[in-house]
């Protein structure tokens, strides 16, 4: 493990120009000693964010040849490596990880190293799909990034706070440097004391933050990985390819909102609409993984339901909480809703249809790109909140994938897709809001059968008090017009539960 052919005690400056390095004169073989006298200073064990990317996997290499050098009975204390799923990850990203982390184990188990890796994930209810799909909502931009939090901060922070409440405090570590931008350096700052080394965590009790390649310049960290192999096995180049044939950026492991995001060149989520382009996906077709085509159509067909002018395509005019919100200093713009129940059932389709093409034709026979738990959370979200009588998801399943899953039977008689049609006509002939009658049905049979129906008319005044009114009556009512429809901050809280 020792690390003496690894360029240690050559500073990284005199590789480069002065003003392409934030080290100046400071060696690698001084981050070491300042990871050691940190590491061995107190009981907190550490948590390494790892995403896979240069800046984590430098950070990781380092503290591993750092501790390397002590002796074992003073490298005792727990080192943590989590690395964020969010499930909609790239895939050939997941590979580089999963073989990473793997390796990670293998290697620290055999050599009395003190690292634990593993993978953290949302829970199915914050889940990409199911918030989409399931509950509608619409694809993430730049003011409105309901995927950050649920996917990436909460898994995180869960797992923080369970090492917290077993060891009392944590050491966070992550990979951040003050050269990827003035703001992110002015946040460095803002919450360490000058001198210390550690700032406490802008939102997490008892956390702390070490970082140790602060000054590194993006130079800086190639230079160090391209002199270093990977201890636990693994080969730098491979890495080096990777951003190569993406020609990206690495998505850091997110613990806050101060987390820089992905920005517009990264490696992340292959469902990512906040950038114009995925020129990562992009370049790793054209370096011929022509395999990824299908989840870049349905990527950039997400994105294209974005376009305020074509909202009304998409979206539901009532809100989540069934109520129609108009804004404007005119009054005559709309807080469009969540995606409507026929465009979730197109997404869904859509995205059955590129796992099929992508089983084919890519390297995973078996790959899922949604899992079947999130099916079976759709179709239970569909059938309880949205009056799917027609129990669109099984039979979709079926269509597109020619299989079946071990779907729930309900106990209750469900109602049937003519059953549907017939209401829908004679909602029409009555003009009647179908969606009205639909959801007083289902709150009938929820309750029949039930000796007690308490609640049941609390149930009916909250779906009495929706408003049913459809989109042409709305539109027509406050003038609006599709030129009119931009987005605006306003937009930031329209499909929130």
């Amino acid at each position: 493990m020792a690390d003496e052919n690894v360029a240690a005690f050559v500073p990284l400056s005199a590789l480069h120009r002065r003003d392409e390095s934030g080290l100046d004169k400071k060696s690698v073989a001084t981050v070491q000693e300042e990871i050691r006298t940190t590491y061995s200073a107190d009981g907190r064990p550490w948590v390494i964010g790892y995403s896979g990317g240069k800046d984590s996997t430098t950070i990781l290499q380092l503290i591993w040849y750092a501790l390397a050098k002590l002796p074992s009975e003073r490298r005792q204390k727990s080192v943590y490596v989590i690395a964020s799923d969010t499930l909609v990850e790239a895939p050939a990203i997941v590979d580089y990880i999963d073989r990473t982390l793997d390796q990670i184990n293998e290697a620290s188990g055999r050599t009395g190293m003190p690292f634990q890796a593993e993978k953290v994930r949302p829970r199915l209810e914050d889940t990409f799909w199911v918030n989409m799909i399931g509950r509608g909502y619409p694809a993430p931009y730049r003011r409105f990034r309901w995927c950050t939090d649920r996917l990436k901060i909460q898994p995180a922070n869960h797992f923080i706070e369970e090492r917290v409440q077993q060891h009392g405090e944590v050491v966070l570590v992550l990979g951040s440097r003050r050269s990827e931008s003035a703001t992110r350096a002015q946040v460095m700052a803002l919450h360490r004391k000058p001198g210390e080394i550690l700032s406490r965590h802008t939102t997490l009790r008892n956390a702390w933050v070490y970082t140790p390649i602060e000054h590194f310049s993006t130079q800086d960290v190639w230079t160090y990985l391209l002199s270093a192999p990977a201890p636990w096995g693994g080969n730098n180049r491979d890495l080096v390819t990777l951003y190569r044939n993406a020609q990206a950026g690495e998505c850091p492991l997110v613990v806050d909102t101060t987390t820089p995001s992905c920005g517009n060149s990264r490696f992340g989520c292959w469902t990512c609409t906040v950038v114009e382009r995925d020129k990562s996906m992009e370049a790793m077709i054209d370096a011929g993984q022509e395999w990824m085509e299908p989840l870049l159509e349905l990527r950039d067909w997400l994105a294209a339901t974005q376009d305020p002018a074509r909202k009304r395509e998409f979206r539901e005019i009532r809100r989540r909480n069934g109520q129609i919100q108009i804004w404007g200093e005119d009054k005559n713009k709309v807080v469009w809703g969540p995606y409507t129940l026929d465009r979730r059932r197109e997404i869904l389709r859509k995205l059955l249809d590129a796992q099929q093409r992508v089983r084919q034709t890519g390297p995973d026979p078996r790959i899922k790109l949604i899992s079947d738990a999130e099916l079976h959370e759709i179709r239970r979200l569909w059938r309880s909140q949205e009056g799917d009588w027609e129990d669109s998801v099984p039979r979709m399943y079926r269509d597109v994938v020619g299989g079946d899953l071990d779907w729930v039977e309900e106990d209750a008689a469900a109602s049937s897709g003519l059953e549907h049609q017939l209401l829908e006509d004679a909602c029409v002939q009555h003009k009647v809001p179908a969606g009205l009658l639909r959801e007083l049905i289902d709150v009938e049979r929820d309750v029949q059968g039930l000796g007690r129906r308490s609640g049941i008319h609390g149930r009916i005044e909250r779906i009495l008090a929706k408003d049913w009114r459809n989109a042409d009556e709305v539109l027509k009512e406050i003038g609006w017009r599709p030129e009119d429809d931009t987005d605006d901050v306003v937009e930031g809280a329209t499909d929130a539960p």
